[in-house]
């Protein structure tokens, strides 16, 4: 080993003055932080279901969504459940609080609803038979990678 010390073992918080502090992680996590916009949506007058409004909107639409996928209408289910994903997008880039639609920082929960919302109505209105969108490449790409 060239260019390394000996490894020392990390001395305890209360030899090294720092009574309060250690350099290990904490087996029990303490507190978290709440991501940015998750708090309520709406003030603490209104029941626990309105403060809760945008996720109610969303899950409620992918809910129907999926209710008119069972019932065999799959291509319009489909776009419903990823309009609804781009519409969480939406929300969480507009509106202030969110409540729980709020999962992770901002951008990052704005990416992911709105890239898995596009990709679920892509491949809904790509689906056969009778696709209502048709990406001319694609079908050469599927004929050289089946080869």
């Amino acid at each position: 080993m060239t260019g390394t010390g000996p490894r020392t073992e990390a001395a305890p918080p209360e030899e090294t003055g720092d009574a309060g502090r250690s350099r290990r992680f904490q087996v029990l996590t303490r507190g978290t932080a709440r991501p940015e916009g998750g708090g309520r949506a709406m003030g603490a007058h209104a029941p626990a279901p309105a403060r809760q409004w945008p996720i109610l909107v969303v899950c409620g639409s992918v809910l129907l969504g999926l209710v008119l996928v069972a019932a065999d209408v799959t291509r319009a289910g489909l776009v419903l459940v990823g309009s609804a994903l781009l519409l969480g997008s939406v929300m969480r880039r507009l509106l202030p609080s969110v409540g729980m639609l709020a999962v992770r920082s901002r951008f990052t929960d704005m990416i992911t609803y709105g890239v898995l919302g596009a990709l679920i109505v892509l491949l809904a209105l790509m689906a056969q038979p009778h696709p209502v969108l048709e990406i001319p490449f694609l079908e050469d790409v599927v004929r050289f990678s089946v080869r």
